[in-house]
Order: C-alpha cells, then structure tokens, then sequence
C-alpha cells in the first residue's frame, strides 16, 4: 500500500470514529509496535541513501499527520460528549428553591462544648494559644530535658529552618500545654483555665492520627491539692458520661511537667461491645494527671515557694470515641458526609447542665 492511500486509510478512519477507544485502536495500529507506520520506519535501514531521503522525511509527514488527526478527534468527541452533558443536565432557574436543611455539629466540635459547659460551671475559663510555637515553650518551659525522645523528629512536627538561622527551633505543638505557660505569664496566680485545640504527632494507625484534639486543664492557688484535682476530675467524669456515680483510680506514672504524676481510670463494664460508666469490674485508662512541677510554675513567671497546682489532660477525641461508640479515629478527619449525618449533632442544641450535653 503506498503512502497516500494508507494515509486516506486512516483518515477516513479516524473520522468515523465513535468514541476514544476506537481512536487507541487506530493509534496501535498505526504507529503501535507492530503498525503499519511503525513497520514501515523499520524498513528505512534496508534502503539505500538515496530511498532514505525520499521515504525518511515522508514517513514523518505521515505520521506527524496521523498523530494530528487523531488528537483533533479526540477534543472533537470531548467536545460533543461536553455538549451532551449540557443538555442533558440544564437547570431551569426559574423552579422554587430547595428546602434549607439544617448543619450539623461535628462530634469534635459537640465534645469541645459540652467539655467547656462542664467546667465552666466549675469556674474554669478557656484559654488558647498559637498551634505553631518555639521548642522552649513546647519542651523547656514544661521541664521536658532534651534528650526526652518526645523531642526527636520521629515523634515531633519540627518546621524548616534555613541554614544559619539563629532564632529558636519552632515546632507544630505536640500538646496544649504551652498554652498553660502563655496563661500563666500573662494572667498570673490564681488561675484556672482549660486549653482545648488541635495538637500534632507523627502518629497514624486506628487509635492515632497526625492531627488530633487534646484538652488540658491548670489550676494554680496558695492551697490546692491532689484532693481537689481528684474532686474536680470526679465531677467532670460524672456529668460527661451523664451518671450519678463513678469511682475513679490513681495510678503513679511519670510525666516531666507533673510532680506526682498519676493516669486517672475509672471503673466500667463492656457489657455486649458497650461501655458502661460507674460500673463493673474493668478500668479503663481516660487522661494524665498530677501536681505542676515547680520548674514550669518558676517558668510561668509564677514563685513556686508562694503557688502549688495540679494539671491534667485527656484527648478530645478519645473521649468522643467512648461516649459515642465511634471505632475508629481516622473516621474522624475523613470529610465523609454519610458519617457526619450518623455521629453529627444537631447546630443549634448548645450543651448545658441543666439543660442537656448531648441532646
């Protein structure tokens, strides 16, 4: 077949062709491994100089035509396909509009409030802080030394830094405590505060995300002790949980900024998959606890001699998880709107105690 007519083979080809997997057929046949373009190249090697200069630059043409054909088709049926679509899926404006239906509260979000209803009436005010902060208000200023492994880069955010830069590493804050140093240096003792917020870890399986919420609490004052944290903890398992009793464990532990430290459980049953509060004979591990140490009080701006206190901190989500039955954390971040509508809360129910958390 000369180079005309394979040309008006294709041509002709490719202008009937329907859809774009009829134009990759026609572009394996032509210029495939073994299409008829394709073979043709091949046989340039066996022509002599002088055939080469005649066939060499008229194979190109052929086939940089072909490539052009089949590429205007291809927007050509774009195109149309485009045009159909239109037609298909018009919009008459002119119709009423559809009904507004109400948001939904994330259970993040639910949590956060009902959270801050609960210790707002115990006289806690809410404090927050930058989410990006320096390694001293991150790690020194909490008398976290610094060869802890919380601060190695496998466990922490640490952000770029210039070669030569001289100003203090700055770190995605691994917890919301540094918003208690911030609080303390600004507001003095006494103080009372919670600081809910998205913290930062390099962290990722069912129980862990890169991102999750934490919510801490400080309370500094002349006399406070670990009977008043053990109270104000109590309280807030009560009404969170919404029962009438609950009895709570102290396990010693170890944390830098806490001097006693102790995990708090309480006491729970799994009866059939559900977690029942204030009953039966498991614990369940919920948050960190104990006394501000007084090199983070001293780094407060506050004289540890004058002020004594005690912290805790719980993950938000966590909590969520148990209250809600949510099984899986990553779920949480997932934007997916089938779940929302399942775990969501209704927007304008705001959380109160006399009223209701989780209506």
């Amino acid at each position: 077949m000369t180079l005309d007519a394979l040309a008006q083979k294709y041509r002709a080809a490719i202008a009937g062709a329907a859809d774009e997997a009829v134009l990759e057929d026609l572009r394996i046949a032509a210029m495939g491994k073994q299409g008829e373009i394709s073979l043709r190249m091949r046989e340039l090697g066996k022509m002599s100089p002088e055939e080469r200069m005649v066939m060499g630059p008229a194979l190109n043409a052929l086939k940089d035509e072909i490539t052009s054909a089949l590429a205007a088709k291809k927007a050509a049926l774009a195109d149309a396909a485009l045009d159909e679509r239109l037609r298909a899926e018009w919009l008459d404006v002119t119709l009423p509009a559809r009904p507004r239906r109400q948001g939904t509260l994330h259970p993040i979000s639910q949590v956060t409030e009902e959270v801050t209803a609960i210790f707002a009436d115990m006289g806690f005010s809410v404090a927050e802080g930058p989410r990006i902060d320096t390694d001293w208000y991150n790690f020194d200023a909490l008398n976290i030394p610094s060869h802890h492994p919380a601060r190695a880069e496998m466990d922490t955010f640490y952000m770029h830094r210039a070669a030569g830069d001289a100003r203090p590493p700055h770190v995605l804050r691994t917890h919301t405590s540094p918003v208690q140093i911030r609080s303390m240096e600004a507001m003095g003792a006494p103080l009372r505060i919670i600081c809910p917020g998205g913290v930062y870890r390099a962290d990722y399986d069912q129980t862990h995300t890169p991102m999750f919420h934490q919510v801490e609490g400080l309370a500094l004052d002349r006399d406070i002790s670990m009977a008043n944290l053990k109270w104000v903890l109590e309280e807030f398992v009560k009404a969170f949980f919404e029962v009438d009793h609950v009895e709570l464990r102290f396990r010693a532990s170890h944390f830098p900024f806490t001097e006693p430290s102790a995990e708090v459980d309480i006491r729970c049953s799994w009866e059939g998959g559900t977690l029942k509060v204030g009953e039966g004979d498991d614990w369940l591990e919920i948050l960190g606890s104990g006394m501000v140490h007084p090199k983070v009080i001293a780094a407060g701006g506050i004289d540890p001699d004058v002020y004594q206190g005690f912290a805790f901190g719980m993950g938000i989500d966590r909590i969520a998880m148990l209250k809600y039955g949510i099984p899986d954390l990553r779920a949480f971040f997932e934007s997916d709107l089938r779940w929302l509508r399942h775990y969501g809360f209704a927007s304008l129910d705001v959380p109160t105690l006399h009223g209701g958390l989780s209506r």
